[in-house]
């Protein structure tokens, strides 16, 4: 069994324990998402990202991967395919020889 199904297996019996469910629709679920990011980013404002407590980052990319996995479980979506099917989508966009050592964005390249 993956780890990600694992996680979200664990993510399912922790939120259906709680009777959580019904909270649980894409649309709040993208809006928890939205909100952790954002905490996940405050750990790092005014700060060099080396002096980011790394405790509270591993806290925050955890709430940040739990409501990712919940919002894809609820579209019966693979984690890693879609990741994967990214990154190959990524890759065209991005060729090698155009965007090696770059930042542009793909259309600047």
């Amino acid at each position: 069994m993956s780890e990600i199904k694992n996680i979200t297996e664990a993510l399912i019996k922790f939120r259906n324990e709680r009777d959580w469910e019904q909270f649980h629709n894409p649309k709040d679920l993208s809006i928890a998402l939205s909100i952790e990011a954002n905490e996940l980013l405050e750990l790092f404002l005014w700060k060099k990202s080396e002096d980011a407590n790394i405790d509270k980052v591993k806290e925050e990319l955890a709430d940040v991967f739990a409501y990712a996995f919940l919002i894809a479980e609820k579209y019966k979506l693979n984690v890693e395919n879609i990741v994967l099917e990214k990154i190959k989508k990524n890759a065209e966009k991005y060729p090698v020889e155009k965007s090696k050592g770059k930042s542009d964005k793909y259309d600047q390249l």
